[in-house]
Parts: structure tokens; C-alpha cells; sequence
């Protein structure tokens, strides 16, 4: 199969979406020995270590590192040697500068007929988030509100985490210290 370039343009012209993607905010990558990529990552790169989950709250565990404040650049799941596993790409996050972003994320997501794995708030980081499938299968992440570590190195305590089955779930029960604000109120429960 060769590459038409010309339908590569005519594919990227289409309308924009009513978000903006600030960066990509975390890879999740799963990892066949989580020890050893931990060493790699925390000895070679420097990563530091935000949090761990055990195998109780993640089959192989994971471990969530930093390399600049962000709670989590890249994260790591374990056991990916397995017949169902394997090693690669778990997730891949995007951050958008407003919650209201999210929440327009989810409609616009929906709208396209994009596969919706998830929204609400996970554990570690806080973030409120969208997942999602691309065309592809890989799971991708919309999310506003990942906790910053400050230099002293202190991260939320699990016993703050507040997991959300859904957007407004999500801002009705928010950690403390998170402020889930919509400035567009039309935006609440849409998702239904």
C-alpha cells in the first residue's frame, strides 16, 4: 500500500474541534519485568516515583513517575509477558487547559461516533478525564487537573483520591484542593 499524499491533506483540512490539546501530558506503557523498567527509568533517565499501585488495584501493578512536576509523565503496568499482554502502549494522554474543554471533548468525541471507554475521575493524579479508542484500538486520554508535586517531592495521599464514573460525578465530589469548575453550564449533563 502506498501513501496518498493527497488524501493525507484533504483528510487534515476538516473542521477543528472545540478543544485544544495543550501537549501530550502522560504515556502508559506496558512493561514486561515493572522492577527492572522502574531501575531504567528512575537509575538511566531519573524519573522519581509518585505512586504505586499494587497488584489489588492494577493486574501486574503499576508505578506512576515524574520528571518535571506533573504527577505522572510516564506510567508502567507490569505483568506484560502473558498470552493476553503484551509490551507496548497502555495509554497515551493529552491535556487541554480547561475542564470545560473536557467536557466539550466528551460531546465533540461522541458526535464523531468515537468509542468512549471512560470518563470521570481514576485514582492517582485526580485528573478528570475522557478515554477513548482511536480508529486503531490504542486508548487515548483527555484530561484537565493531574496534581503538581512540588519540590519537596509530596504527592496526594491515597486516602485523598476520589474515583467518578462520570464528568459530573467527577466535579460533584472533588478531592480536596481540586476545583472542578464549568463555566459553561449548558456542558453538565450532556454526557447522557
Amino acid at each position: 500500500m502506498t501513501v496518498d499524499v493527497a488524501q493525507i491533506k484533504a483528510a487534515i483540512s476538516g473542521v477543528q474541534p472545540p478543544f485544544s490539546l495543550n501537549k501530550i501530558g502522560h504515556v502508559v506503557l506496558m512493561v514486561s519485568d515493572l522492577k527492572r523498567s522502574v531501575e531504567f527509568y528512575t537509575g538511566v533517565l531519573g524519573f522519581k516515583v509518585s505512586d504505586i499501585y499494587g497488584e489489588d488495584m492494577m493486574p501486574g501493578g503499576m508505578v506512576f513517575m515524574r520528571c518535571n512536576p506533573d504527577h505522572h509523565g510516564v506510567a508502567l503496568v507490569g505483568g506484560a509477558s502473558g498470552p493476553e499482554n503484551r509490551r507496548g502502549l497502555h495509554h497515551m494522554a493529552f491535556e487541554v487547559g480547561t475542564l470545560d474543554e473536557v467536557f466539550r471533548a466528551r460531546n465533540h468525541l461522541r458526535a464523531c461516533g468515537a468509542n468512549i471507554i471512560f470518563e470521570g475521575r481514576r485514582r492517582a493524579g485526580v485528573q478528570i478525564a475522557v478515554e477513548f479508542l482511536d480508529p486503531d484500538g490504542h486508548n487515548l486520554e483527555i484530561y484537565w487537573g493531574l496534581d503538581q508535586v512540588g519540590t519537596d517531592g509530596r504527592c496526594r495521599p491515597a486516602n485523598e483520591w476520589r474515583g467518578a464514573k462520570s464528568l459530573e460525578e467527577a466535579i460533584a465530589n472533588p478531592p480536596p484542593g481540586q476545583v472542578p469548575v464549568v463555566q459553561d453550564k449548558s456542558l453538565l449533563g450532556a454526557g447522557k
